[in-house]
């Protein structure tokens, strides 16, 4: 149960993060030191779910089997997005507090 929503977080996780690294790519290519900031992107698109994304869909799953319910494919792809869209949502607000 909680591999499925593992699986649809790092998937959207990926999906938000690739155009932004693909933008980074192509806005940052001559700098001379901010062209490495896309393999960050990416390692936090990859990274993030890995050690969050495995917690909370552990804790999801873990209610829903404490609940006996059963988790259907559309429920798990509504909570991987959901963590996914949370993450991008605060860490946007985040940025936006700095300015």
């Amino acid at each position: 149960m909680w591999y499925g929503v593992f699986l649809w977080a790092v998937v959207s996780s990926l999906v938000f993060h690739l155009p932004a690294a693909l933008l980074a790519i192509a806005t940052l290519r001559r700098h001379k030191m901010a062209r490495f900031f896309p393999i960050a992107i990416l390692l936090m698109a990859i990274i993030g779910p890995l050690f969050g994304g495995v917690l909370t869909s552990a804790a999801i799953a873990g209610v829903y089997k404490a609940a006996g319910k059963r988790m259907y494919s559309l429920e798990a792809l509504v909570f991987g997005v959901g963590q996914s869209l949370c993450i991008f949502i605060i860490s946007f607000l985040r940025i936006l507090a700095t300015l």
